[in-house]
């Protein structure tokens, strides 16, 4: 495209040689004449602001050239400010919960499971076990509702999560954790692409504004966005997702040893414990299934078909009936991704801006200009005719005037 718009530049200058050679011979080759020399200033004048963007024209050190190495940097905390104002605030992740039911799907998932067929249900079935196994046995054979849920009041759950998510991790069971974070990624830079259109926009040049290279721009900052994600997804050792990672293990470590979040964990232990509907299903789980979860649990197809999985589905079933038991469970969603967006959106953040601000700036101003180069091409081409047509235009009216 580069070698058609430039040889579009070139024939416009054969045809203004000609044109002025033969410009005697007939008033219309006048026209012809205009439309070539008009076709070149409009042609040099977008390969100028195209250049412009990626480097100095002719190498020369003109002011306001080679934008985007000039501003690597500045792009980089600009990106970086969006996604904290935009995406990783509390107000907005609550905002956003706000329309997710977290308790109906899992209530779905649970009352359907796709449990003891793979990495999901056999890690399942093993933490179940590891739980069971390290309560009171004598105790839970005889006790009746109010007493295990005192007993669960008395356990610290908190730091068992923590574990168990560094169980998780050590054994790579956290992995949909991290596809489900990827897919939710996805969605929300979807719902958002017309800020990032915004923010182009409101930051682009006059020049940027008029050949229309800010949308152009957007469009190919979107689009690398949704690959970068795609990437993400999958690629299992995408370097995004080893920091993912490494923020699940510190929330493990996190939930283990920092209080304010134990306390949190805590908070909403006791509010569920606090529901009739909780109450409910303890009590018919711990009756009806206790006996056998101990010999079956570390059988996952035995599990998932016996008495656990007739508990698990009956668990989902009640998420999908009971408001209540939804309401408080959707509420802790809410609270924890709010809380994570606080105490980790700014790691993210940093993440982002350091990451483009160590990219070599030759190596992006090249990888961008391959991206949207097809595009600002077409912009030189379009130049070059719509100069051609207003040079037509001012000749005409030259010629009436005349």
């Amino acid at each position: 495209m580069r070698l058609v718009a430039t040889g579009l530049l070139v024939l416009m200058a054969a045809i203004f040689v000609a044109a002025r050679y033969f410009d005697h011979l007939h008033p219309a080759v006048g026209y012809v004449r205009a439309f070539s020399e008009a076709a070149m200033v409009g042609g040099l004048a977008d390969w100028f602001a195209v250049t412009a963007l990626f480097r100095h024209p002719l190498h020369l050190p003109i002011p306001h050239t080679a934008i985007i190495p000039r501003n690597k940097d500045r792009i980089a905390d600009t990106l970086a400010a969006f996604l904290r104002d935009n995406f990783l605030i509390p107000k907005v992740v609550a905002r956003r919960m706000q329309r997710l039911n977290v308790a109906g799907a899992a209530g779905r998932w649970l009352a359907n499971p796709p449990m003891g067929r793979g990495r999901i249900g056999s890690g399942a079935s093993r933490l179940a076990a590891d739980i069971l196994e390290s309560l009171d046995q004598e105790r839970l054979g005889g006790m009746a509702k109010g007493a295990i849920a005192g007993r669960l009041r008395a356990i610290e759950i908190a730091p068992l999560f923590g574990q168990a998510l560094n169980a998780a991790i050590a054994n790579g069971r956290h992995l949909p954790l991290l596809d489900g974070m990827i897919r939710w990624a996805s969605r929300v830079l979807e719902a958002n692409e017309h800020l990032i259109r915004d923010m182009v926009h409101a930051r682009a040049g006059t020049v940027m504004r008029w050949t229309g290279l800010d949308e152009t721009l957007a469009s190919k900052i979107i689009d690398g966005l949704h690959k970068l994600i795609t990437e993400m997804a999958e690629d299992p050792d995408h370097p995004l997702r080893a920091k993912a990672e490494e923020g699940l293990e510190r929330l493990a470590h996190d939930l283990q040893h920092k209080p304010a979040l134990r306390d949190k964990v805590e908070a909403f232990k006791g509010e569920m414990l606090d529901n009739q509907a909780f109450h409910r299903w303890i009590e018919g789980l711990w009756e009806a299934s206790r006996a056998a979860l101990l010999r079956v649990a570390r059988d996952p197809e035995r599990a998932m078909a016996g008495k656990v999985g007739e508990a698990l589905k009956q668990f989902g079933e009640t998420l999908q009936t009971d408001r209540k038991l939804a309401d408080t469970i959707n509420r802790f969603a809410r609270r924890s991704a709010v809380g994570a967006a606080s105490d980790y959106g700014d790691g993210i953040v940093r993440l982002v801006s350091d990451t483009i601000r160590g990219w070599d700036a030759r190596t992006v101003t090249g990888r961008l200009e391959n991206a949207v180069g097809r595009d600002l091409q077409y912009i030189r081409i379009n130049g070059t005719l719509v100069g051609g047509l207003v040079g037509v235009a001012i000749h005409a009216v030259d010629a009436v005037l005349r």
